[in-house]
């Protein structure tokens, strides 16, 4: 699990693109940015009303999404790339 001093988190996904936690890191940063996601959706009808609320919730999120893949992709295990199951076969 650890290569070149990197400890990995994420390992590539046997079918389709991406990855999937292999770590209680990897599982702790799922977590962690679905509540994020979830506090800050709540704090923007809540505490910001109005355009602003909005403006924040446009900047932020995405932000936020594009950051967590950047997180995933530097902690897996290998590259992302489509995969079709078991290479070995």
């Amino acid at each position: 699990m650890e290569r070149g001093g990197t400890n990995y988190w994420f390992t590539p996904r046997r079918y389709g693109y991406g990855a999937t936690p292999a770590t209680w890191q990897g599982w702790t940063a799922i977590i962690a940015f679905v509540v994020v996601c979830g506090l800050v959706t709540l704090a923007q009808f809540a505490w910001m009303p109005g355009v602003w609320g909005v403006v924040f919730f446009v900047i932020f999120l995405p932000t936020a999404v594009f950051g967590f893949i950047a997180l995933v992709r530097k902690k897996t295990d290998g590259e992302w790339r489509w995969r079709w199951g078991d290479e070995s076969r």
